[in-house]
């Protein structure tokens, strides 16, 4: 192998974490590895999840969000109704002082209507959270063939 190479290895080895724990802060707010599973290229919505951690003394809300990838996102929830799984859209969601906002598959979520590109592992896409203090955040949204490993931090309240 040239030196050449083994430097681009190395190079592009040291990088990999980087497109797994991607964080980003507004204010008090801390987003987390905001992430969406790949589809297949016919599908016509998707979701994206993440987490929002208020390290901040006020509340905060989150009141919708925007990307291009899609026509229109909306805030879901999955609740537990009559023993049954449904699905329902959220207005806003309060993010209170200490806690920390998880979106995740089967519960919030973020669903993307109208794709208006095939979500596919190994990409990524432009997602505008906004919300009602910390203003408009822009986060890239790592697509990914799998979930990754759920977190298991007890010291947050989750909702």
């Amino acid at each position: 192998m040239s030196f050449n190479k083994v430097v681009s290895a190395l190079f592009f080895c040291c990088l990999a974490p980087l497109t797994l724990a991607h964080e980003f802060d507004a204010g008090s707010l801390h987003i987390d590895h905001p992430w969406s599973r790949a589809l297949p290229p016919v599908a016509p919505t998707g979701a994206a999840y993440l987490s929002i951690a208020n390290h901040g003394e006020q509340a905060d809300e989150l009141l919708g969000a925007d990307t291009p990838a899609a026509d229109k996102v909306e805030i879901h929830e999955h609740k537990h109704v009559d023993g049954l799984m449904k699905m329902q859209q959220v207005q806003t969601l309060p993010v209170a002082p200490g806690e920390t906002l998880v979106f995740q598959p089967g519960g919030y979520h973020l669903m993307l209507f109208n794709l208006k590109q095939p979500l596919v592992a190994g990409e990524h896409f432009p997602l505008t959270l906004h919300f009602s203090k910390a203003g408009d955040v822009e986060v890239v949204v790592n697509v990914q063939a799998e979930a990754p490993p759920a977190h298991t931090d007890d010291a947050h309240s989750h909702h």
